[in-house]
């Protein structure tokens, strides 16, 4: 399973392929380390002087170096009437049903082990049964939403009825939906500025800021890289990184390391690249770069493209004075040279 969740792979029975997204980040959690690496592979990756010292990665830095801060204004009435309709539209949910199921355990050197030998039929449970649980006070700590708020959404969504029918699943169900209007929300009414010319990462940091990698996780023999190697995380950052060193359209790059942070209202996010590209011979185009397998944001987490809509934002502020730097999602360097040409 480890195995799977690392190559994206994981797949579920036809009637629950819905809910794969929400699985497999609760099984990330419950996985813990998907991998075990091998410490005498860990090697620490130095800076490569020529290409950091140069006026290229120089021009580069200066225009995405600088740090933000946002504010965000939404409007509450219109976040209250989203999760009105998001919780209406929502799909029924089954009654609680119990199910038993028997097994035989031995006990041995080698631990306990279980071996299921009956399940009963399913039994729905009579909502009469049923202790209902305070609901706002449930969702008011998962939502931080006030308990007027959820009130008014619970009743003006008409489904209360469900929430009787299977309060537990109805809670989740209720918390998932208003956090994700919440989140989206946020992204429409998020605001960025630029700070004061005295805030910003200082380009010293490459060389004070250790960074380490894995033998099997790194591109060796790079020259356009301000890093001797490049550490990448999934198999698509390695190819983008590979397309990036081949092709004679780009002049310098980086992989921007941990300490390169964006704030957002959902925890700091770090773009992918910086990536300098010279057009036609002559002009020159300066990109940060998110490298994603998919463009389209129904297929991203909620919570990562919203950070992907703060990355734009944060970067839309700091674009100021002649040619800034752009920041945009691209598939492989094919697709930003497009975008480049393109003008986008």
């Amino acid at each position: 399973m480890r195995q799977e969740l690392k190559d994206g792979t994981l797949t579920l029975p036809e009637p629950f392929a819905a809910q794969l997204p929400q699985v497999k980040e609760i099984l990330r959690k419950l996985a813990g380390r998907l991998e075990i690496k091998n410490a005498d592979e860990r090697k620490q990756v130095k800076s490569r002087q020529a290409v950091l010292q140069s006026a290229d990665f120089k021009a580069l830095w200066d225009r995405i170096k600088h740090k933000t801060t946002y504010r965000v204004q939404f409007d509450n009435e219109a976040l209250l009437a989203t999760c009105i309709q998001a919780t209406k539209d929502a799909p029924p949910i089954a009654k609680t049903r119990l199910q038993w199921r028997k097994a035989d355990l031995a006990i041995g050197r080698s631990g306990v082990d279980t071996k299921e030998t009956a399940t009963s039929a399913p039994v729905t449970l009579d909502e009469g049964d049923i202790d209902l649980p305070d609901i706002l006070t449930d969702l008011q700590d998962k939502t931080q939403l006030t308990r007027r708020s959820i009130h008014r959404i619970l009743v003006e969504s008409a489904r209360l009825d469900d929430f009787k029918r299977n309060p537990q699943q109805f809670i989740e169900l209720a918390a998932e939906i208003i956090n994700r209007c919440k989140r989206l929300a946020l992204v429409d009414g998020i605001k960025y500025q630029r700070l004061g010319d005295e805030h910003f990462y200082a380009q010293e940091l490459f060389e004070q800021e250790e960074l380490t990698g894995y033998l099997k996780n790194m591109l060796m023999n790079t020259s356009k890289s301000i890093y001797e190697h490049v550490v990448y995380d999934s198999s698509p950052e390695r190819d983008f990184a590979d397309a990036l060193e081949k092709n004679d359209a780009i002049k310098v790059y980086a992989k921007l390391p941990g300490w390169f942070k964006v704030p957002t209202p959902l925890g700091s996010y770090n773009p992918d690249w910086a990536v300098l590209v010279e057009q036609d011979g002559a002009e020159r185009l300066y990109f940060v770069v998110e490298t994603k397998s998919s463009l389209f944001t129904d297929d991203l987490r909620d919570k990562e493209s919203v950070k992907i809509e703060c990355g734009k934002t944060h970067f839309k502020a700091l674009a100021v004075g002649e040619n800034p730097a752009q920041y945009i999602v691209a598939r492989s360097v094919d697709d930003l040279l497009t975008k480049a040409q393109a003008g986008v």
